[in-house]
């Protein structure tokens, strides 16, 4: 009952992180929504970095899923296209991570290293991907070109919810679909034309 209490604790705190901010939300907020007293959370979490550090681990292990790439096999257009939708769909699930980055990572050094080792892998499975399709020739990129390219995209993805609610979008799902197709147009530049028109039906699945 214990574990399965803090789950719920998790799964909740979750929830009101990602529609209201987690700035805006407490432990007392939380207790609230799941009707159980401030010391039932406390004896569970020690306090809402507890909580965030939690919830932290649940996103680290999620994204590293997401960051397994294809083995065994030539890399393809479509490999690239479903790991973007992997990682967009773990942003999403833990966008308030994303949507106050800066605030949450300088308040807390451990989860700031811990998100500087993802982005790092990140890097190194993007530049990866991108120099199996070099191989194949369906890409044409030097080393140097692989490497911006693969920093160019953590940026992009890392700040892209933010971007997208200054220039006032509402819809943060679509945001993120918007995001994918993005990433991908850094990508188109440097495929060879029968890529770059299969990139483009495929980015069609996205407009409105």
């Amino acid at each position: 009952m214990s574990g399965k209490t803090r789950n719920r604790i998790l799964d909740v705190a979750l929830r009101l992180f990602n529609e209201q901010g987690e700035t805006n939300i407490s432990t007392n907020h939380i207790a609230d929504e799941l009707e159980i007293s401030p010391g039932n959370l406390y004896y569970h979490y020690r306090n809402k970095d507890d909580i965030i550090e939690q919830l932290f681990q649940r996103f680290e292990d999620r994204m590293d899923q997401a960051l397994v790439a294809p083995e065994g096999r030539e890399v393809t257009l479509e490999d690239v296209w479903l790991q973007l939708h992997l990682v967009f769909e773990c942003i999403w699930n833990y966008r308030f991570i994303y949507r106050d980055i800066i605030n949450i990572l300088s308040r807390n050094r451990s989860l700031r290293l811990r998100f500087a080792r993802i982005l790092k892998r990140g890097s190194s499975n993007a530049q990866g991907i991108m120099r199996g399709l070099n191989e194949t020739g369906a890409m044409r990129a030097s080393a140097a070109e692989i490497e911006g390219l693969a920093t160019n995209i953590l940026v992009l993805a890392t700040f892209w919810l933010n971007y997208a609610n200054v220039r006032g979008e509402k819809d943060e799902q679509r945001a993120i679909q918007q995001g994918i197709v993005q990433v991908m147009m850094l990508v188109s530049p440097f495929l060879r034309d029968t890529e770059r028109l299969h990139l483009h039906t495929l980015s069609k699945a996205y407009e409105d």
